[in-house]
């Protein structure tokens, strides 16, 4: 599954990938909220959201060292 989710997201631009970042907090802060009111059913909603994220930033970190030419040990 998280495979098929990063070619996804790789096939997207960076400006995509910046918004979807944005909405993924988003949603990750109102997912918060529902836990801490006691809404949230899906439980594990949090963990992916988080993940998600996670690969995204990831992509975002890679492209900008790809582009400035920094290697990582």
């Amino acid at each position: 599954m998280a495979t098929k989710r990063i070619r996804e997201l790789r096939n997207l631009s960076k400006a995509e990938l910046t918004t979807k970042i944005r909405e993924s907090e988003d949603q990750l802060f109102q997912t918060r909220m529902k836990k801490v009111t006691g809404q949230l059913e899906d439980t594990a909603a949090l963990w992916r959201l988080r993940k998600d994220l996670a690969r995204m930033k990831m992509l975002v970190s890679q492209e900008g060292n790809a582009k400035t030419g920094v290697a990582r040990t």
